[in-house]
């Protein structure tokens, strides 16, 4: 289990208030100093039609009391003004960057679920000295994100992001059985994506990030390497596959992906995904394979674990059945109620005004985002380079750009 004053940290109720003292920026001590019970000046920033509000970014921060939702921008009008209607801000705005320049903004969330205009945004609410909470994935580049990270770090601020598994107790819990030894020595981890219309490099991108985050809390440390092939139509991807993807990804290709990731300390990890091969129930999910056991967790706040203390890994040689788990433990239902996207955002807004508050890490990084996406990036220079890559990555562009 976590220690207690981190689990006091990142289950605080969302109603509680914050109180001053903690690192906050210059910006944020001006309009936070004087007030007995500060609230959070928020900004929010959608796109509609153009990746919109993501899993309800923008309505999560109707759900705290330490929020004042200040102003809203959204190119589009109708869609500004629907969103307004749900977040109900003192002001709206057709263009962000005017929103930024105008209101004196402590937090600014970016909602939009595509991410070609992320980095941008986010080095416009660093210009300002603003806080960051964001939709997933970070930025569509490792060169992206760097300036950006660069952009927050030289103004002190912090960026949260709505990678709601790793805000999970379920997922700590999980933790909690391998160190205490449940299923053994960790041998290998194994994930999928959701493998529906979006199977290979766009399912890579877009519900791989939560596996891999997943992966890296569960493998404890970044990998060092990848060895990854990535396939269209049967065919090793090459120029000719390569083009726009969807959600701004910026340049896609692939509609089969198998990757190998290696950690320290002999432990690897797996993705795959192929296009229009999901089931019913689909294998989007992490296994963790030890000498004694499996645990199994899909993506989510609460979603439910499974945990099988078999060392054949065969219940139908064993006799051993899966057993679930929630945060509480094994065989015990989950005392939150709260399992929804909304959950996790809650969760994830909270941890970060906290981390403003006290001067801390987010627990999900702007670098444990970096590493994410440089996991996504490996497996295309992997197989740009047909060959096994090294992590941290020395390409920083977008691997398929220098096919």
């Amino acid at each position: 289990m976590l220690p207690k004053k981190q689990t006091r940290r990142l289950f605080v109720k969302a109603g509680a208030v914050l109180t001053t003292g903690g690192f906050l920026s210059t910006r944020c001590r001006s309009s936070l100093a004087d007030a007995k019970f500060p609230k959070f000046r928020v900004g929010i920033i959608g796109r509609t039609g153009k990746g919109d509000y993501g899993h309800g970014v923008d309505v999560a921060f109707t759900k705290l009391p330490n929020v004042e939702i200040v102003a809203l921008a959204d190119e589009d009008e109708a869609g500004r003004i629907a969103a307004a209607n749900r977040t109900n801000p003192k002001k709206t705005y057709a263009d962000y960057r005017e929103m930024l320049s105008q209101e004196k903004l402590d937090v600014v969330a970016i909602c939009p679920r595509w991410i070609d205009q992320h980095h941008e945004m986010i080095l416009a609410a660093a210009d300002v000295g603003c806080h960051v909470y964001m939709e997933k994935p970070f930025c569509p580049t490792l060169a992206d994100c760097d300036s950006a990270i660069q952009a927050l770090e030289k103004k002190k601020l912090k960026l949260g992001i709505a990678h709601i598994s790793q805000y999970s107790p379920v997922l700590h819990m999980a933790k909690s059985l391998i160190e205490a030894g449940e299923i053994g020595e960790l041998l290998e981890l194994r994930a999928r994506g959701k493998e529906d219309r979006r199977g290979g490099g766009e399912d890579l991108w877009v519900l791989g990030s939560h596996v891999f985050g997943m992966m890296r809390t569960f493998a404890g440390r970044d990998a060092t390497s990848c060895s990854a092939v990535v396939f269209q139509d049967g065919q090793s991807v090459s120029k000719k596959h390569v083009a726009p993807g969807a959600e701004g990804i910026g340049l896609l290709a692939g509609d089969q992906v198998q990757a190998t990731y290696a950690f320290p300390n002999g432990l690897y990890g797996y993705f795959a995904s192929r296009k229009n091969m999901a089931g019913n129930p689909t294998r989007f999910a992490i296994q963790v394979y030890g000498s004694k056991g499996i645990i199994e967790l899909e993506s989510g706040y609460l979603a439910q674990g499974q945990i099988l203390r078999d060392s054949s890994w065969s219940p139908g040689r064993s006799s051993k059945k899966w057993e679930t788990f929630s945060s509480a433990g094994i065989g015990k239902p989950e005392p939150r109620k709260d399992g929804s996207y909304q959950g996790g955002h809650l969760a994830a807004i909270t941890d970060l005004f906290d981390c403003i508050q006290n001067d801390r890490k987010p627990i999900c990084s702007a670098e444990d985002c970096r590493s994410i996406i440089e996991m996504i990036a490996a497996v295309f220079e992997s197989q740009r380079l047909g060959a096994s890559v090294e992590l941290p990555l020395k390409t920083r562009v977008n691997p398929l750009s220098l096919l």
